[in-house]
């Protein structure tokens, strides 16, 4: 006979949830035996670029850097995370407004440079600081174009990056990243290894160190991002970015026509608690967006998949969606044809490296080849564009621009 379990009432239960509540956010992990140093002691260990850019532009550091929310701030749970933003906003998708042949963005460049044939252009000789509405707009154009925009020797405050970011839609604050302020997050590897991410030269690919597309799981996923590194290794801590636009045109017309319509689920990065049951083991945000979807820019069809958020492709079985993802993934990470490798480095001493991308169409990934022997430190806005959308009247890149679709 099998043993009986007495009922749990429910002042107790809601007792042990408030306990687990109360506890670290889901992730947040220490190194065993090692003693973490008090949090504002790591403002102390600041490259000594950052701390000459923040101190050009008057960026009095907070008590403890980075900010680490305070764990009663955080959603513990998924119904709490779910609600952050969870409604319709208006977005603007800047780039409509655009000269198609942008000519204030690139009149006031000194040099314009694609990097390779699909993915990835260098603007020489401008600071970001200094566009007008009219540039922000072109540039907003030629990132959703190629993917990934870079600017070197840039003097450029935290904050001017942050109304950057607001130009280009809802700054996202993610209510447990590492910041400066909200909306400014904090990028910095060489932290939150001694925080507990066990990342090394054998185990190099964790944290940002994996293909991976931001914010999918949002009502409103990421679309600009613009990370400044102001603190780059002398040889290393180069990022990879792929295409997802040359990613849909890898595919058979056969597959394309079967995933055309098709909708996924996707994860958020960061677990909670499932509220009803709180013993389950972590909970992830998800939502359901196409598979492939429509850049409103360019009209251009774009595959939306990356492996570490992308669960599963909505009507089919376990075993088929696994088997299909798993291809997509690999059309993504192993065509050095539709990736460009980006190395940060400034021509100027002291002053940092800025890239501008669109992860409505794409993919990234931070080589962590310097293993922290030297720093790699930067400030990233998000900016969250619209609710993704299929098209079926949309073309693919190299079908609207008229290339060779073999």
């Amino acid at each position: 006979m099998a043993p009986t379990t007495a009922p749990v009432k429910e002042d107790e239960f809601n007792d042990v949830v408030e306990k687990l509540a109360k506890f670290k956010p889901l992730g947040f992990t220490l190194k065993r035996g090692i003693k973490i140093a008090p949090h504002k002691s790591a403002e102390d260990r600041l490259p000594p670029s950052t701390k000459a850019r923040y101190a050009r532009h008057n960026i009095e550091l907070p008590d403890g850097y980075p900010v680490i929310p305070a764990a009663d701030t955080i959603p513990k749970f998924a119904d709490e995370a779910y609600k952050i933003r969870d409604a319709d906003y208006a977005y603007i998708e800047r780039a409509k407004n655009a000269d198609p042949e942008k000519k204030a963005l690139f009149g006031a460049a000194k040099e314009v440079k694609d990097l390779t044939k699909h993915i990835g252009t260098e603007i020489v000789g401008l600071q970001l600081a200094d566009l007008n509405d009219k540039q922000k707009d072109e540039l907003a154009l030629l990132v959703a174009e190629r993917v990934v925009v870079f600017f070197r020797d840039q003097d450029l405050s935290p904050l001017k990056q942050l109304e950057l970011g607001d130009y280009w839609g809802q700054v996202e604050v993610h209510p447990q990243a590492a910041r400066l302020v909200d909306g400014i997050s904090v990028i910095w590897q060489d932290y939150f290894r001694d925080l507990g991410l066990p990342i090394s030269f054998k185990n190099s690919q964790l944290g940002n160190s994996t293909w991976h597309t931001d914010l999918v799981h949002e009502h409103q996923p990421a679309g600009i991002t613009h990370l400044h590194n102001d603190a780059i290794p002398s040889v290393g801590g180069d990022t990879l970015w792929a295409s997802g636009y040359a990613a849909y045109d890898k595919l058979s017309p056969a597959l394309q026509k079967f995933l055309d319509g098709k909708t996924a689920i996707y994860r958020s990065a960061h677990p909670y608690l499932d509220r009803e049951n709180p013993f389950a083991g972590p909970k992830f945000i998800e939502r359901e967006h196409p598979l492939v979807r429509t850049h409103p820019a360019t009209g251009w069809k774009s595959l939306f998949v990356n492996r570490p958020m992308t669960v599963r492709i909505v009507g089919l079985l376990p075993a088929e969606s696994d088997l299909i993802l798993n291809y997509l993934y690999d059309i993504y990470e192993k065509n050095l044809d539709i990736q460009v490798r980006f190395n940060w480095q400034p021509t100027k001493e002291g002053l940092g490296t800025s890239a501008i991308w669109d992860n409505r169409i794409s993919q990234h990934n931070a080589v962590w080849d310097h293993e922290g022997k030297e720093a790699r430190h930067g400030t990233r806005v998000t900016s969250l564009a619209e609710v993704p959308y299929f098209d079926p009247n949309s073309k693919s890149q190299r079908e609207a621009l008229g290339l060779d679709l073999n």
